[in-house]
């Protein structure tokens, strides 16, 4: 069999086991929206003026539809959400055409973070209020031609799962940039960490206005840990840059506060603490522990001596599911699969409730 026509069964197959999947199974929640960063985005920067995507080799190496706009070597996140929880992958909502489906979208945009300004330097992407601006449209104007009523509609939003990764890049292409942006010169890192949490908590205020109900939020992973730092400030083998670690623990902490407070004040809301920083530092301090032979190398050969993107059409390392990191800023498809599952299934982990208590409740 040539090389194409693999391909082109691969993706036949995938596309069948999706289709079948909603025929012969009942989706355990109505729906699955997703807001985000480049850990979430499957596609919408595809379709924008921006530098920031991940649609070409060795990015998807190792997902059966390639290289579209995931920035990693496989699924997302969301992806493993969505296939526990019998869904079909939520489709890009700027590659949506005809008619929006109700099992859920994907607004995340790489580049862009909770600070309209963040990611522009790349050119154009949709920070969160733009994304949430999307979906508001979205339930506006696209999906109540599916509903006979509108308590229909809000049954279907309150019943559905969101969720939300940001903040990352507001430090990475903001903060921590000072040549960029005047707000390391503006704030000390507690005051920038309580403007991006101001911020944040406007937005869902925003969402829950909307119908959302049941809200999914990861913490910003251990930044300093990640190759773009680790390389930047020559940090020895499998250890991290803990300043820049430190400086991310204030918006954590008080993200870990704000999700209580708004849950005890939006009536009827559950807002869900997903804890990504512990565990991706354990995993990248101690990758034995998780299976992993390297920790501190990307997979991919990239731009910047491993602290950027992968560069175009490069064969990647021979075994990404030993490595943690892809390129300089993303992990591999193995970690997104070890905290799906955790988060789906386990409390400790996505807190005060798992997916599996949320779909409960």
């Amino acid at each position: 069999m040539s090389n194409n026509n693999f391909i082109t069964s691969n993706i036949f197959l995938f596309s069948l086991h999706q289709f079948l999947l909603l025929v012969h199974t009942k989706p355990l929640v109505p729906a699955l929206y997703v807001f985000g960063d480049s850990l979430f985005d499957n596609g919408n920067n595809n379709l924008l003026p921006t530098m920031a995507r991940a649609n070409f080799p060795p990015y998807g190496h190792n997902f059966v539809q390639h290289f579209t706009g995931r920035f990693t070597n496989g699924r997302t996140l969301p992806d493993f959400i969505a296939e526990f929880l019998e869904l079909p992958y939520p489709p890009p909502y700027l590659g949506i055409h005809d008619s929006v489906p109700l099992t859920g979208l994907n607004y995340a945009s790489s580049a862009c973070g909770i600070l309209p300004q963040t990611g522009t330097i790349f050119g154009k992407c949709l920070s969160l209020g733009e994304q949430i601006d999307l979906f508001k449209w979205t339930i506006e104007s696209k999906l109540p031609t599916h509903f006979n009523s509108l308590e229909e509609l809000s049954k279907h939003l309150a019943d559905s799962i969101f969720i939300f990764t940001t903040g990352s890049n507001d430090y990475i292409q903001n903060y921590l940039e000072p040549t960029l942006f005047s707000t390391n010169h503006d704030y000390d890192p507690q005051s920038f960490a309580q403007l991006l949490i101001d911020d944040l908590s406007s937005h869902f205020q925003s969402v829950y206005k909307l119908g959302a109900r049941k809200i999914i939020m990861h913490e910003i992973a251990p930044l300093g840990c990640i190759p773009h730092y680790t390389r930047k400030y020559q940090v020895v083998v499998g250890k991290c840059h803990e300043q820049t670690n430190q400086i991310v623990s204030y918006f954590n902490t008080k993200l870990h506060e704000l999700l209580k407070s708004l849950t005890s004040t939006l009536q009827g809301s559950i807002l869900v603490l997903a804890r990504i920083n512990s565990l991706g530092y354990d995993a990248i301090t101690n990758p034995s522990k998780y299976g992993y032979s390297d920790a501190s190398n990307p997979c991919c050969t990239t731009w910047g001596n491993g602290s950027a993107a992968c560069i175009p059409w490069l064969e990647p390392c021979p075994n990404p599911n030993q490595h943690f990191f892809w390129d300089g800023y993303h992990n591999t498809e193995t970690g997104n699969s070890m905290a799906a599952s955790l988060c789906f299934n386990t409390s400790e982990f996505c807190t005060p409730f798992s997916i599996k208590d949320l779909i409960q409740i």
